[in-house]
């Protein structure tokens, strides 16, 4: 329903998303190319037109060019990019090196998931949602170039998988344990309400799943609340993790 309800903020959204990973390198994107699947006998063309049209003015805000792409008839409509881009090996960012000491910075908000959800609902005000939306639709180019002034051990961009899915890979990948500070963590707006009054999904629980024999919950946190740390995203911020002072 949101496809056809604004496909434009959809195709920037998915565009935003898929240059994020190149972000996450410290690197910058070069080439995009689109993939396409329509089911071009219940959607109008003009829908697929928009999608593509919110893709390439976010393509042509990273300083990037869509070159080409592929299309196939499909039941649901599914859009994606496969993304090159370029970094010097030497300033290259993995997600394995965060040390001990480090700050966590993290450059998004988080609670997309719930929000869309709820969205079907009509339980979300305009507001929200807009907000929401800009935060989606917002590259992570400035958080990248921003980062690179500074010295930064470890990155990764915060997708699928939630806050703890992928805080759970940097910690995993560098030897290290990540310490969250629940009332800390940047939420947007209306997105705990959404738990707390039932809303969540389908992805909560894998995620819950892959991070529970590696996760230690402190303090007297209701069960609504402890979602928000398992929220699906797209286009997300980046987690940094980056030596104390430069965090500050």
């Amino acid at each position: 329903t949101p496809i056809v309800d604004d496909p434009y903020w959809f195709g920037q959204i998915a565009a935003a998303n898929a240059i994020s990973d190149v972000y996450a390198m410290g690197g910058r994107p070069l080439t995009c190319l689109n993939l396409v699947a329509f089911p071009s006998g219940k959607l109008a063309p003009e829908i697929l037109h928009q999608i593509v049209a919110g893709a390439v003015d976010k393509i042509t805000e990273a300083g990037a060019v869509l070159v080409g792409g592929h299309t196939i008839e499909d039941d649901e409509p599914k859009f994606g990019l496969a993304v090159n881009g370029i970094v010097h090996p030497d300033k290259l960012w993995t997600n394995a090196g965060a040390q001990p000491g480090d700050g966590l910075v993290l450059t998004k908000p988080v609670g997309s998931g719930v929000l869309f959800n709820a969205a079907i609902k009509n339980w979300v005000s305009e507001d929200a949602l807009a907000e929401c939306i800009a935060h989606l639709t917002t590259l992570n180019r400035v958080a990248c170039e921003t980062m690179q002034r500074f010295p930064v051990n470890a990155v990764t961009d915060i997708t699928g998988f939630g806050l703890t899915g992928h805080s759970y890979e940097v910690a995993r990948a560098s030897g290290v344990t990540l310490q969250l500070t629940m009332d800390r963590i940047p939420m947007m707006r209306d997105a705990l309400e959404m738990y707390r009054r039932g809303v969540n999904t389908g992805v909560n629980p894998h995620n819950r799943r892959m991070v529970q024999d590696h996760l230690k919950l402190e303090g007297d946190w209701p069960d609504w609340h402890r979602e928000i740390l398992y929220d699906p995203q797209t286009s997300g911020g980046l987690l940094a993790a980056v030596p104390g002072e430069a965090a500050d």
